[in-house]
C-alpha cells in the first residue's frame, strides 16, 4: 500500500535505517488504519503518501531529538490511531509501550496492529487522569507522549504525573507554539517539570510541526492530576 522508498528515504533523514521487516510492519499498519477507519473514527488522513508523511514521519521525528533505549517505558496518552506510540515501537520493538485511550474501539485497532505485526505492547482502557492516580503507573514511565490531544496547559496535568523524575513528556504539536508554552508555564512548574527543548520543523510536504519536550525534575504533588472536568475548565 505505501511507498517503501518514500518512507525509507524520509526516515533516513531522521537517522533511522528501517529494514525490510520494519517497512512491512508500517505497510501493514497503514493498510489496517484505512480499513478500520471505515467503521472507527481514527484519522482524516487516508492517502498512502499522506499517511507516510503526516503520520509515520511526523511521529518518528521524535527520535531526531530523543534517544529511546531498549526496555525503557513509554506511555502513549490518547493513542487513538496509535500515533506516535506505534511508529516508535516499530522503530524500536524493544521499547515497553503502554497505549492508553478511553475509547475501547480505538484500542481494538491498536491490538490488531500489534497482533498482526508481531509486536508486544500493553493496551489500557482508561482515562489518563485516573491512571495518574494509580500507584502502579504514577511516576513509573521514562517517557509520556501525546499528539493532537489537548492544549499544552491541560495536557501537562494528564501526562506529567505518569513520568518519573528525570523522564520526559514529549508533546507533538502544530505550528506557533509560543502562546501554548506561555499558557502552560505555570502548569509545567507546579507539576514538577521544566521545558528541555521546544523545536519547530517542517514535514517533507511543507507542513509546519513542533515538538515540546518537558523534563520531570521533581515529584508531582499528590493532589494532581485532578478530575478531568477541573483540568479542562480550570487549567493550572
Amino acid at each position: 500500500m505505501i511507498n517503501y522508498d518514500l518512507l525509507k528515504n524520509e526516515t533516513k533523514k531522521i537517522g533511522l535505517d528501517l529494514d525490510t521487516y520494519g517497512l512491512e510492519r508500517f505497510d501493514s499498519y497503514a493498510e489496517r488504519l484505512v480499513r478500520w477507519n471505515e467503521h472507527v473514527n481514527l484519522t482524516a488522513i487516508t492517502e498512502p503518501d499522506d499517511i507516510v508523511i503526516k503520520h509515520f514521519v511526523d511521529s518518528l521525528c521524535v527520535l531526531k531529538y530523543v534517544t529511546m533505549k531498549k526496555n525503557e517505558k513509554l506511555v502513549d496518552i490518547g493513542s487513538g490511531g496509535g500515533f506516535p506510540g506505534l511508529p516508535l515501537l516499530i522503530a524500536n520493538p524493544q521499547l515497553d509501550v503502554n497505549f492508553v485511550d478511553s475509547v475501547g474501539k480505538k484500542l481494538g485497532f491498536i491490538k490488531d496492529v500489534l497482533r498482526s505485526s508481531g509486536l508486544i505492547g500493553t493496551v489500557t482502557h482508561e482515562r489518563a487522569e485516573e491512571l495518574g492516580k494509580n500507584n502502579s503507573h504514577r511516576e513509573k514511565y521514562d517517557y509520556a507522549t501525546a499528539r493532537a490531544v489537548a492544549p499544552l496547559n491541560t495536557l501537562c496535568e494528564y501526562a506529567l504525573p505518569l513520568v518519573k523524575q528525570g523522564g520526559l513528556f514529549i508533546a507533538l504539536k502544530g505550528p506557533d507554539i509560543q502562546a501554548e508554552l506561555n499558557a502552560a508555564a505555570n502548569a509545567i512548574k507546579v507539576l514538577g517539570g521544566e521545558v528541555a527543548k521546544a523545536v519547530e520543523y517542517k514535514l517533507p510536504n511543507g507542513d509546519n510541526r513542533s515538538l515540546i519536550i518537558i523534563r520531570k525534575i521533581s515529584h508531582t504533588p499528590t493532589k494532581y492530576p485532578r478530575k478531568s472536568k477541573k483540568i479542562d475548565t480550570r487549567p493550572l
